[in-house]
């Protein structure tokens, strides 16, 4: 059954949303702590957060956003933007991150990223593959790498990572559906990873779009902060749908 993931981005210590990645287009829904507690509340168990602050400066910003967010609630919080050194992830796993979506330094130094999956385990890593145009983007969706979808994806399975995050950047805070055939097509290049799928979910139709395709996980932001998907009536979906695995 398709895993649940909330999903708060952080810029100055609020939580905002951006259209297709562009902080230009930055929309403010207040405060990341607020937010955490109503989804807890609701029953969600996970929580993606990422500091888009981080991502665009190159170093770990909203580390006590992250630390209030662990101290407050009980999530499990995968967190990621600006993961560049190993003062980077270690402060990421201090202030309480479970585990740690790496993106950039995976395109940029695949020997660190390696080195970090060594020491903390594959379990605590996932892998954030941001596509734009078929290519990885990199330091916050600001550049575009060289690399393939597939290839990057191999080369990081090989090294025993199985949680992948990917998102189309295209459909990213638009509201406009999420890239079902793209995910389909990693899903039937390795059907053994975790895909969570990201960007354009704007319904719960969506959602279950995304189940029927056989993709186990999703993680969605904006459709929640626009009122485009009840919390609740999600919640009641899931388990009405699937009783057995709550």
């Amino acid at each position: 059954m398709i895993e649940l993931i909330p999903a708060i981005d952080i810029i100055g210590g609020q939580c905002v949303r951006l259209t297709k990645g562009d902080y230009d287009q930055k929309t403010v829904y207040g405060e990341p702590l607020e937010m955490a507690r109503q989804f807890e509340a609701i029953g969600f168990q996970r929580l993606h957060v990422v500091d888009l602050d981080g991502a665009k400066s190159r170093h770990i910003v909203n580390d006590r956003v992250l630390s209030s967010l662990t101290a407050e609630t009980s999530l499990t919080i995968d967190f990621g933007g600006g993961i560049k050194t190993d003062a980077d992830i270690e402060k990421a796993f201090e202030a309480g991150a479970a585990m740690v979506t790496v993106g950039s330094i995976a395109v940029q130094e695949p020997d660190t990223c390696r080195r970090w999956i060594e020491q903390y385990g594959a379990e605590k890593m996932i892998l954030g593959a941001d596509v734009r145009h078929g290519k990885i983007s990199i330091n916050g969706w600001k550049e575009d790498s060289s690399e393939e979808l597939l290839p990057f994806l191999r080369r990081y399975i090989d090294m025993g990572i199985t949680k992948v995050l990917c998102t189309e950047i295209s459909k990213d805070g638009t509201l406009t559906g999420p890239a079902i055939q793209l995910y389909k097509s990693v899903m039937k290049a390795y059907p053994d990873i975790h895909l969570i799928a990201s960007g354009g979910v704007s319904s719960m139709d969506d959602i279950i779009a995304l189940d029927e395709a056989g993709i186990p996980a999703v993680v969605f932001g904006k459709a929640i902060y626009e009122g485009r998907i009840n919390l609740k009536e999600l919640w009641d979906w899931q388990n009405a749908s699937y009783p057995a695995s709550m």
